[in-house]
């Protein structure tokens, strides 16, 4: 649980006309990771037909589905083969007619829904134009010397406008209004249309377009948009009488189509590079975990009964950043899985930091949030929200689980001190003693994360590094030395002496690696060992101080729950229990999502960065199913 699975390259050969079935096979195992094939003799990208066969008819079938309704939940038999390329070349043809005349039917009703929008906006037009009992075709005709403009300007306008186009020989009539815009209708010489046209333009005049429909009385308008709306519904009726008929028609061969494309759907992911040939002999290749082989070879010769060969190697040290990463874990780490995942995949062969993660998380979360009824209202929260949230969720439940635990032990109930008796004591009765258990923690955890790293990168083949580097066996030396002086001399221990001669051996094995991986001349491999030994001893006691911020937030946690207290004992009894209880609510909200975060930082930048990449290929593998 603690490494990724061990992996072993894979190549399985055969016939090219059961190229789909070893793919299909190979889904329903369930733990193949397709990767790019590694035998140059085999040059040819034989599935790559079938995958554009295959990608035209999930397509199509995807289309036909969003009009026909999806047939429901996909059952695929245990038996089942995959479509060979002509039954998928087939298929791909028949959709094609499905989709055809389903097309057409699509678009009469995507026809029948842009009439009625235009009715729509023909309705609303004319319910401004009813008020003028006119037949608007005289009016608007082109060759009239008379020229009529219908629109709208604001109510403030209006007397100004009818004033300024009274002397132009214009009449300006009032037909409606609406809010602060008046409908009206100008009437004049056509000839001074000009002059007009700019007087209108300065007043916020808003033209109103008067379609052909409307062009007659409105009366006779009304009853022609009333027949087509009674058009437009039979129209659409027949239109689903006829999609209805298709969803009949050919709602069960499109149940089939999408039962023959998922088994084909391994053979079609794969065909991008993992699926190599040449004349009749196709090659699958990829990674399967080891503790699977015997597993797999049974399929294989369940299935081809000796018709194939079946290669596998374990990973060279020059592909080892290629291999996935397969990991196990029991159900109860698995919502820590995200935040884990949230810094990256471990490589290969690499340390996971998965189950130390939660423990570190939650011990650090409980030792700064420490608090019986704080943490009773975060676990209760959580798992209400559970449902909401999913397995995320458990990390808020375990989180408060552990802030009740530390609030036993300090003693601390809704920061109230007296209603229990504490297990160990308060932070704050003796700040020294906390702020050195922080401290203590940090050198612990800094170890750790070293010697991971020492471990690392002895099973990724850089036995020098491992050894020799900051971060490797030499390091670890150092720090644990320097520490251990350190502690002499403040009077913790008494043995200084061989401590810091173990410090100076460790950071003398430093230097002299620095020294060897420096490029350059004499003067810089000088200047870059002083710097990187430097900063490798800087930061390591800089990392591990960072963990005094745990005593920080516990002793935070105490003081604003004393600030809460000071508050509501100036008040009145009503104002005092209003007081506590928003006091404490800000607490676990504000100071719950802080301690929240400074714990994950913790361990992102103190922990993970010391020896977690990140930077791992997941295992993905090939699946059976609907995309």
């Amino acid at each position: 649980m603690l490494r990724t699975e061990p992996m072993l390259r894979m190549h399985v050969l055969l016939l090219a006309s059961e190229t789909q079935d070893a793919a299909l096979e190979l889904a329903r195992f369930g733990v193949f990771n397709p990767a790019p094939c590694s035998l140059d003799a085999l040059a040819e990208s034989p599935a790559a037909t079938y995958r554009e066969a295959w990608l035209e008819a999930e397509a199509r079938l995807s289309k036909l589905l969003e009009q026909c309704g999806n047939s429901g939940p996909l059952q695929l038999p245990a038996d089942a083969e995959a479509p060979a390329l002509a039954d998928l070349q087939e298929l791909n043809g028949w959709l094609k007619e499905v989709w055809t005349a389903c097309l057409a039917c699509h678009e009469s009703e995507i026809q029948v829904a842009e009439a009625r929008s235009h009715l729509d906006v023909l309705e609303d037009t004319l319910a401004k134009l009813e008020h003028l009992n006119v037949d608007l075709a005289h009016l608007l005709r082109a060759d009239s010397l008379l020229a009529l403009n219908i629109g709208s300007l604001p109510v403030t306008e209006l007397k100004r406008v009818t004033e300024a186009l009274a002397m132009t020989g214009h009449l300006v009539t009032r037909f409606d209004q609406l809010g602060e815009q008046v409908f009206a209708v100008i009437a004049g010489p056509r000839s001074r249309q000009a002059e007009v046209r700019g007087l209108l333009a300065q007043a916020g005049w808003r033209q109103l377009p008067v379609p052909d429909e409307l062009r007659t009385r409105p009366q006779a308008a009304r009853a022609w948009l009333e027949a087509e709306r009674v058009r437009m519904d039979a129209e659409s009726g027949t239109t689903c009488q006829l999609m209805a008929g298709l969803r009949e028609r050919f709602g069960p061969r499109l149940h089939e189509a999408r039962l023959r494309l998922a088994l084909a759907r391994p053979l079609a992911e794969a065909a991008l590079a993992s699926v190599r040939g040449k004349g009749g002999l196709t090659a699958l290749s990829g990674w399967v975990p080891r503790r699977h082989v015997h597993v797999l070879r049974a399929l294989l010769d369940t299935r081809f009964h000796g018709r194939y060969w079946l290669d596998l190697r374990e990973p060279v040290a020059g592909e080892r950043a290629d291999v996935p990463s397969l990991m196990r874990y029991p159900g109860w780490l698995q919502p820590f899985i995200p935040l884990v995942k949230s810094y990256g995949v471990p490589r290969y062969g690499e340390f996971d930091p998965a189950l130390p993660f939660a423990f570190a998380y939650l011990l650090l979360f409980g030792a700064m949030f420490g608090d019986v009824g704080h943490g009773a209202v975060i676990l209760l929260l959580a798992a209400f929200l559970g449902r909401r949230f999913g397995r995320i969720a458990w990390v808020g439940v375990a989180a408060g689980a552990v802030s009740m635990l530390f609030g036993l032990l300090y003693g601390s109930v809704f920061g109230y001190e007296e209603v229990i008796r504490p297990l160990w004591q308060s932070p704050m009765h003796d700040p020294v003693r906390v702020l050195g258990i922080a401290v203590a923690f940090g050198v612990g955890f800094i170890a750790f994360t070293l010697l991971v790293n020492t471990g690392n990168r002895w099973a990724a083949g850089r036995t020098a590094a491992a050894v020799l580097d900051s971060n490797g066996l030499a390091g670890l030396v150092f720090f644990l030395g320097a520490i251990g002086g350190l502690a002499s001399l403040v009077g913790v221990l008494d043995v200084a002496l061989p401590f810091w001669l173990l410090a100076g051996a460790g950071i003398a094995v430093v230097a002299g690696y620095k020294w060897h991986e420096a490029p350059g001349g004499t003067g810089e491999r000088i200047m870059v060992t002083l710097i990187e030994t430097l900063e490798m001893a800087i930061s390591q006691f800089s990392n591990t101080l960072s963990f005094m911020r745990v005593a920080a937030f516990s002793l935070n946690h105490v003081a604003l729950a004393l600030a809460v207290f000071t508050i509501a004992n100036g008040l009145e009894t009503a104002g005092h229990a209003v007081a506590i209880v928003l006091g404490n609510s800000v607490i676990i909200v504000l100071e719950g999502g802080i301690v929240a975060i400074q714990a994950l930082r913790l361990m992102y930048y103190e922990g993970f960065s010391r020896f977690f990449n990140g930077d791992g290929r997941a295992f993905v593998p090939l699946r059976l199913g609907e995309g």
